[in-house]
Parts: C-alpha cells; structure tokens; sequence
C-alpha cells in the first residue's frame, strides 16, 4: 500500500489555509483541528495538487467537485459533531468531507450514487487509516437498516427537505443540507425536537451540485 506524502510544505500551507477560513468565521477549533489534519492535497487529481490548499472547490471527475474548504468547514460547524456520533453522509464525492468527521472521531456511514467515486474514495481512505463505512447507493433513501443517526449531512442540493432521511434522524438529532433548485442554495439546519417535530434556521448561500436520485 502506497502511503500518502504529507510533507512540511503540504503542512505549511495547509496551516495557511486553516488561518484563512478561520478569519472567515469558523470558529469551532474542533473543525479547524480536523481540518488541519487531513491532506487535502490527497484527494485531488495531479493536475490541481498545486491548487490543494487554496479556498476553493475542484473538479474530481464524474461530473463532481471537493467542495471549497470554507464550505466543508461551514456545514462541518453546523452539524457540531461530537466523538463517536453516528453520521450519515450523503454524497460521498471525493471522500474529504468523510475523512473530516472521521478526524474529529465521528462514526461515519457515507453514501455515493456513482461508482467509481464510491470506490476511489473508499480506497483512498483506506489508505489515510480513516475508518468509515461506505455504500454505493442512492443517497435519497439512506441507511434505515443503519439508523437512527445522531447526524446527517447533505452534500448536494436538494430540492426539498428528504421526509425519509428526517425519519433517520434520532430526537435531538442534526441535519445540515443545502436547499433549492437554482443556482445557489440556502444551508438549512434542521433540529429534530420530537418523533414529528422539527426546527430549522437558515445559514446563507452556497452553490452544491444538484442531489440526484438512483446510482450510476
């Protein structure tokens, strides 16, 4: 197995950008810590290894992107994960979002439509030492053979808040997600105050890929 290079340079500017969100306003030292653990630079493809470590989000093939480092630190900080909460990821993309929760000690069940990121990903992270359960899958119906999760992240937009995954959320349970079918989203969090009671806030704009339904 082919261990990934993390070298002073790698860690220097990693540290940079670490420096960079956070006078954005993240604020959770948790999250940065994580953050400035995980070699960003491991999950992009050669030709923007160079670009690894700059604020913004990458093509990684099959039509997706690793989403910009403020983005994963902005939604990361909303689902305030604690050690050992059960995850569940939607949208497994690149694997940088799993491996992020995966730091901060998380139990993490990710799902991804398309198959050749959901095998890229798992053996990246395999190699990163990162444990985390994946499934190739559509992601609109989740894992309710897995749940209840404590946490449930939504990385691509969906057009409406997925009754069947609130109904994988445990009572105090968290769901972060992008929302709208536009050009840009608004990030939702959504707290599960009772079996069939819910709060939800509104964080802002972003710009996610759109969540589909069934695999490839």
């Amino acid at each position: 197995m082919v261990k990934v290079e993390d070298n002073y340079r790698h860690k220097g500017l990693r540290k940079k950008l670490i420096d960079e969100i956070s006078q954005k306003g993240i604020t959770d030292d948790r999250v940065l810590s994580a953050m400035n653990k995980v070699p960003r630079h491991a999950f992009m493809d050669s030709g923007f290894i160079n670009f690894a470590y700059k604020d913004q989000a990458f093509p990684i093939g099959s039509g997706q992107t690793i989403s910009q480092p403020y983005t994963v630190a902005f939604q990361t900080q909303l689902l305030s994960v604690d050690p050992l909460n059960r995850v569940l990821e939607i949208g497994t993309g690149s694997g940088y979002q799993a491996a992020i929760l995966a730091e901060m000690g998380a139990k993490v069940y990710t799902v991804e439509r398309q198959k050749d990121l959901y095998l890229k990903s798992q053996a990246l992270l395999e190699r990163l030492n990162y444990r985390v359960n994946f499934f190739y899958g559509d992601g609109n119906l989740g894992l309710p053979t897995y749940g209840p999760f404590d946490r449930i992240l939504i990385t691509a937009a969906a057009p409406e808040i997925p009754e069947n995954l609130l109904e994988q959320l445990k009572v105090g349970g968290r769901m972060v997600l992008p929302l709208g079918k536009g050009s840009s989203q608004v990030m939702i969090l959504v707290k599960k105050t009772g079996e069939n009671e819910t709060m939800s806030s509104e964080h802002g704009l972003f710009v996610f890929v759109p969540m589909l339904k069934g695999k490839e």
